[in-house]
């Protein structure tokens, strides 16, 4: 899962690279690098580690080069060392790719045995002596990648320059997403859109199997049988956000604390009044009266945004819900009515994720109707489906998702709520009076938010803790789960996430008074058996932390203290609220042990590889 950029114009490119690059960071940190076309000569400049390890190495570039190729590492194959960062170079050729070449190691032989030298353990630097070598008998680029992607199992995005051609760049897409930027005598490309948004909005998205010649003044589009294709210009609706902290020490902390305005601003895109606009949600492309099953598919927490959906969709639809983690559904040949009475709904923060999407290519194959939840607007994800819901979280920059988890389950929430509306299974008293208390989560978490200072303390002391348990019922359950990830992934704790009524049947081993336990125990209906587990846990000398309502003296007594939570009626809005505390709770102990919060080891933002 990289990212790939490049430009072609009247303009000096090494900037506009280098900034394309760092917008797509959030694909891979391993290494970076760039490739400019001057003079009829290609100059490279790569290094390991984050993109600004670049700076001082592409100084060195030709400053005045008008055509240039980047690309951001997430390592697949080999380490993340500068002989496998790209560019990859290969005789006259210089190569950048996103995704997996799964038949490397057998045409990486066939090369070998002409006595091709390789530099890197990287499958892409198989493509580009590939590439190299099919120009010397088929000289046009273009039929020679034709040529070539024809042997490549997998996925990727690809772009190359000759420095015998110094005014095109060669690209193809097959899998991994790719878009080409149109502008007044200059072109972009790169894996998404943020790469390019501040220079234009008219925006050429490649299908699988395209290949594509770029230049200033635009590109030529063919099929992967070299059929001449339309150029069909999207003019994108897109304001890059805000890329800045404004004050804060991490892009995490401030996402965290923007929740209560995506709350606002999706509860004023979904809501008229004290209805539901069903068109905005994304209704009016799906036939509900079809549907007898619904799957749920999604990666990490956007697969905990979709079983938290669970508890409100199969009692407010009446119908059976599957959750499932992506990587997991395609492949173990799941039944799927056809004719759409199977409805797959894909969650993904960026619409790029490799696993969802090919679940959704899947199960469309299969006749199913496709509903997506996603924040990034022409991602391929929601191209892919029938109807989409945007979440309006703004760009997340920070890798482990807050403010993303909070307005997928909220969408999720508002979905269901438009389709029982639709199908009559939600009076309008019932409903107006959900909306009133929506209209009052962003207070409640402005209060969630407040009790920073308190967990800033208590991360100062949990910090040097090896191992946690987090543990709820019903929501809670979820929001465990979500906690014990947040922690593993920006603190490196090892931490595991319960069902409470679980632990009697083998977790509760673990417990002494060497790991700290967080119990999320809101005033919901399972409260007092939440509360009987956790008097288990402290039985058994087990120290807990519980996250609920600072003023219950019950839990005052029982936990060794309490992490104070706004409580809500309603349960969806109180997971969100609980969201906050285990949120808060890893980035300060993340903090406290001095990790990197918005870039953490081996992770990447979007996971565009199976």
């Amino acid at each position: 899962m990289c990212g790939i950029v490049g430009y072609i114009g009247h303009r000096p490119c090494i900037n506009i690279i280098f900034d394309g690059l760092k917008k797509l960071e959030y694909r891979g940190y391993d290494s970076a690098g760039i490739a400019v076309l001057h003079q009829g000569e290609i100059l490279v400049s790569k290094e390991s580690g984050k993109i600004d390890n670049l700076k001082p190495s592409i100084a060195k570039l030709p400053q005045d080069a008008r055509v240039g190729i980047g690309h951001t590492r997430w390592a697949t194959h080999g380490l993340p060392t500068k002989e496998n960062a790209h560019p990859h170079e290969a005789e006259h050729l210089t190569l950048i790719h996103n995704g997996i070449i799964e038949n490397y190691k057998e045409l990486k032989q066939e090369l070998l045995n002409k006595g091709i030298k390789f530099r890197s353990e990287t499958d892409t630097e198989v493509v580009a002596h590939l590439v190299a070598e099919e120009l010397k008998v088929t000289p046009k680029p273009i039929a020679a990648l034709q040529n070539v992607i024809k042997r490549l199992e997998g996925a990727f995005s690809l772009a190359f320059i000759v420095d015998r051609i110094p005014d095109e760049i060669f690209v193809a897409k097959q899998g991994s997403p790719l878009v080409v930027g149109l502008g007044q005598g200059e072109t972009f490309f790169g894996s998404d859109i943020t790469a390019f948004v501040n220079f234009t909005q008219k925006a050429v998205f490649l299908q699988d199997g395209d290949i594509a010649q770029i230049s200033a003044e635009g590109l030529k589009l063919w099929d992967k049988n070299g059929n001449t294709l339309p150029t069909k210009i999207t003019h994108v609706q897109w304001s890059p956000g805000s890329a800045d902290k404004q004050g804060f020490k991490h892009y995490m902390l401030k996402e965290i604390h923007e929740q209560p305005r995506v709350v606002s601003a999706t509860t004023q895109a979904f809501v008229k009044g004290n209805s539901l606009d069903l068109a905005a949600l994304g209704l009016e492309k799906i036939d509900f009266k079809k549907i007898k099953t619904l799957h749920i598919v999604a990666c990490g927490t956007a697969y905990y945004a979709g079983m938290t959906a669970k508890y409100f969709i199969e009692p407010l639809l009446g119908i059976s819900v599957n959750v499932e983690l992506a990587s997991e559904f395609r492949y173990r040949d799941p039944f799927l009515m056809p004719d759409g009475q199977t409805m797959v709904m894909a969650i993904s923060q960026s619409g790029e994720t490799a696993d969802t999407l090919a679940c959704v290519k899947h199960a469309k194959d299969k006749g199913c109707q496709i509903f997506s939840i996603c924040n990034v607007n022409y991602s391929s994800i929601v191209r892919e489906s029938d109807s989409a819901l945007m979440m309006l979280a703004g760009p997340e920059i920070g890798v482990a998702s807050t403010k993303a988890f909070t307005s997928q389950v909220l969408c999720a929430y508002l979905w269901t709520l438009g389709v029982a509306q639709k199908l009559g299974r939600i009076s309008q008293d019932e409903l107006s009076s959900i909306i009133t208390e929506l209209k009052t989560l962003p207070l409640y978490l402005d209060q969630a938010l407040n009790a920073e200072e308190y967990i800033v303390d208590l991360a100062s002391k949990l910090y040097a803790y090896p191992n946690f348990l987090f543990i709820g019922r019903g929501m809670s359950s979820i929001i465990a789960l979500e906690g014990a990830l947040k922690l593993k992934e920006i603190s490196y704790i090892h931490a595991e996430g319960y069902a409470a009524g679980e632990l009697k049947h083998g977790p509760i081993a673990l417990v002494d008074k060497q790991i700290p336990i967080v119990a999320i125990l809101p005033h919901d209906h399972y409260f007092e058996k939440t509360l009987s587990n956790v008097e288990e846990i402290c039985a058994r000398e087990g120290q807990v932390y519980g996250l609920g309502d600072e003023k219950d003296a019950r839990l005052k007594e029982i936990c060794v203290q309490v992490i104070p939570c706004p409580q809500m009626k309603n349960p969806v809005f109180q997971a969100i609220l609980s969201t906050v505390g285990v949120q808060f709770l890893a980035y300060h102990i993340a903090v406290k042990r001095g990790t990197d919060v918005d870039q953490p080891r081996n992770l990447a933002k979007s996971v565009t590889v199976e």
